[in-house]
């Protein structure tokens, strides 16, 4: 497979170099997942709740922190991908999208739902990929039930469970 180019931002102290891989590798396991077979970029903030509330007031006139903000570059639907034409031409790399993750929210979520931060963390990153890629779950309906579906198949690929 082709190499992605998944650079990772701390916005906040701590972020060490094993949630950094462990972002990068969840994120090629989704992209693969999910037929992204081509070179391709993701962007990641890894941030706190500050930051992110301030991005969601500005993007979505939400004025709160939450847990992951997906921002894809392309408007696709469930297993339609961008076409190689896509690339830009100056790096060759299909921009998919931005992602930004509160780690204040990684920790209270994941002591919430009684898993690991790294757990938690990985769950987030596979959501905010599928989001890049035209998933959503704005209804409580199948749509929803698709991406759930995809999450965990996906982290059970990985070895991460609950």
């Amino acid at each position: 497979m082709r190499r992605h180019y998944i650079p990772v931002t701390a916005g906040v102290p701590g972020v060490n170099d094993s949630q950094r891989a462990l972002i990068r590798r969840v994120i090629r396991t989704a992209l693969a997942a999910e037929g992204v077979d081509f070179a391709c970029e993701v962007d990641v903030l890894v941030t706190g709740d500050a930051e992110i509330q301030r991005l969601n007031r500005e993007t979505r006139q939400v004025d709160r922190p939450t847990d992951v903000l997906s921002f894809p570059a392309f408007d696709l639907s469930p297993g339609e991908l961008p076409e190689a034409e896509d690339a830009d031409p100056g790096t060759g790399l299909v921009p998919l999208g931005d992602m930004v993750i509160s780690m204040e929210h990684v920790a209270v979520q994941a002591k919430e739902y009684g898993h690991s931060n790294r757990r938690e963390l990985a769950y987030l990153v596979v959501h905010s990929v599928l989001h890049l890629l035209g998933y959503d779950h704005l209804d409580e309906g199948p749509m929803k039930a698709q991406m759930r579906k995809r999450e965990e198949a996906i982290l059970a690929q990985l070895g991460i469970s609950r």
